[in-house]
């Protein structure tokens, strides 16, 4: 079976698990409903709920595991787009700065402002500051790998590295001088988490995720010309400079919009396109969408662990994306020292 054949095939695979993942979701939790009061509940959504049913799976579950599903989506594509930039397949979204930019936005509005307060779109002044955050990390760290020759991928990693170094520094700083109420609010974000979805934080997310999902795709043919080198890419008549920007700045959105809405979730944009990538090879037209599927399939499956596990207390779902992704990616790790790939 060729190459394109595989990824067709499992990008197909992928798409008919999504549903049945999301409904698993629907249907699990610290109470239990049957696949019938599930389907039930979903057609009286955007009436007034009827039963206990609809009221848990209308108003709690389908927000979460939609929520679940587009920062899963958009966590891998970025994964899978920024692997092909640093031509990297261990190379991660956070490598530019944007998560500990993120969560130093984040925890600078919990200790001076507090949390609970909420704008117009219903969206916490936390993730607004976690947003900014990571925006403004993602700008200083382009900046420094910028030259009037062109920006060095090379320097932006080591940028990254500054940056998120900085940041770190600069929260424990916060953290510091905050009181006991403060730090295990910072700490419960930092996490990572779903339990503050909403319809609200969903739309955000579709919104931010359709222009991602659309846009970063279209990148594709360069990203495989990279896999060749810079020098190469521009022979074969890539604006590469132009590229890496647009890359840069769709993942710094798309990882920016997913710890503002859900907070650090690990793991999510290193293991899966590294999967991805192993099953149907370095084709960023299949691998792109395929990583953003897979996404959506390992967050909704975290966060269904995340509520059943120890029900009915709830586990951090990035504590769950850990839990699985360290051993998963160490046993991937073995597997190619054992090929003798490099």
């Amino acid at each position: 079976m060729s190459r394109q054949a595989r990824a067709r095939q499992l990008t197909t695979v992928l798409l008919v698990l999504l549903p049945l993942c999301l409904l698993a979701a629907l249907a699990l939790g610290s109470v239990s409903l049957g696949l019938n009061e599930s389907l039930q509940a979903i057609s009286q959504l955007g009436q007034q709920p009827e039963n206990r049913s609809a009221i848990i799976v209308n108003q709690i579950r389908l927000p979460r595991a939609l929520l679940a599903g587009l920062v899963g989506a958009l966590l891998g594509i970025s994964g899978a787009a920024m692997q092909g930039i640093f031509r990297n397949p261990l190379a991660d979204p956070s490598l530019i700065g944007v998560t500990a930019g993120a969560s130093l936005g984040a925890s600078l509005v919990i200790a001076v402002i507090g949390s609970g307060i909420s704008g117009l779109t219903g969206l916490t002044l936390i993730s607004v500051g976690a947003f900014a955050g990571g925006m403004l990390a993602v700008v200083l760290v382009y900046r420094l790998a910028s030259s009037e020759s062109g920006t060095s991928v090379a320097t932006m990693l080591l940028a990254g590295i500054a940056i998120t170094a900085l940041a770190g520094a600069m929260s424990n700083v916060l953290e510091l001088f905050s009181s006991n109420e403060v730090l295990r609010r910072i700490s419960l974000w930092r996490m990572g988490g779903l339990d503050g979805a909403d319809y609200s934080r969903v739309a955000v997310a579709a919104g931010i995720g359709m222009v991602v999902i659309a846009v970063l795709p279209r990148y594709a043919t360069a990203l495989n010309a990279f896999l060749l080198g810079e020098s190469e890419a521009r022979y074969l008549g890539i604006d590469v400079e132009r590229t890496k920007t647009g890359i840069v700045l769709m993942v710094a959105i798309a990882v920016g919009t997913s710890v503002a809405l859900a907070g650090t979730i690990a793991f999510v944009g290193l293991v899966v396109p590294h999967i991805i990538r192993l099953l149907i090879g370095p084709d960023h037209r299949y691998l792109l969408p395929a990583s953003a599927i897979a996404g959506a399939l390992l967050l909704i499956s975290a966060d269904i662990i995340a509520r059943t596990v120890i029900a009915p207390t709830e586990l951090p779902v990035g504590i769950v994306t850990a839990c699985v992704g360290v051993p998963f990616f160490v046993s991937l790790l073995h597997r190619r020292r054992e090929f003798g790939m490099q």
